[in-house]
C-alpha cells in the first residue's frame, strides 16, 4: 500500500539519458492507478538535467506532488539538483535495499534512478518499494530534522 498520499500526482522529470525509462515507467504508474505530472524532458536530444530536476522537485516541495522520481544517467545530477531546495530529501538508488533504506531511514521524498546502471524491471521495483515503505520516525526523526540548513 503507497506511503504517499494518492490524490497527488508523482512529479518525475529525466534528461536524455534517463527518457527512455522515463517513456516506461510513465504508464506503469498509470496502470496503478498514479496520476503523473511528467515535467520532461520530452524527447531523447542532449538537455541539462536542471531545467528538468528543478520543476519537479519544486512541485513536490510545494506538495503539488506526492513524491518525485528523477532519472539521469548517472542518478548524481538529478539528486545533487533536488536536493538543493530545503524541502527534499532525494535519494540516489542502485538497489532495492537502498530504495527501501531511504524511505525508511531518511523519509526521502524523491528517488533518483541511474539508468546507465540499472535495468528497467530493477528501476521500478526500486520505485515500487520506494512507494510503499514508511519512514520509520523514533530515531531517525532526529537526525532528519537536522538536514535541511
Amino acid at each position: 500500500m503507497p506511503v504517499f498520499n494518492t490524490s497527488l500526482p508523482v512529479a518525475i522529470g529525466c534528461d536524455h539519458a534517463g527518457f527512455e525509462y522515463k517513456t516506461q515507467i510513465v504508464p506503469w504508474l498509470n496502470q496503478q492507478g498514479w496520476q503523473v505530472h511528467d515535467f520532461g524532458t520530452y524527447a531523447a536530444n542532449s538537455v541539462d538535467y536542471p531545467d528538468y530536476a528543478h520543476p519537479a522537485a519544486a512541485a513536490v516541495e510545494k506538495n503539488e506532488c506526492a513524491f518525485g522520481i528523477l532519472i539521469c544517467g548517472s542518478g548524481n545530477g538529478v539528486c545533487m539538483t533536488a536536493n538543493k531546495h530545503q524541502g527534499i530529501r532525494a535519494g540516489l538508488c542502485w538497489a532495492t535495499d537502498v530504495a527501501k533504506l531511504i524511505r525508511m531511514h531518511n523519509d526521502a521524498n524523491i528517488i533518483c534512478i541511474p539508468a546507465r546502471f540499472v535495468a528497467l524491471a530493477l528501476a521500478q521495483e526500486m520505485i515500487e518499494l520506494f512507494m510503499n515503505t514508511p519512514f520509520e520516525g523514533g530515531r531517525h526523526q532526529n537526525r532528519v530534522n537536522k538536514i535541511s540548513c
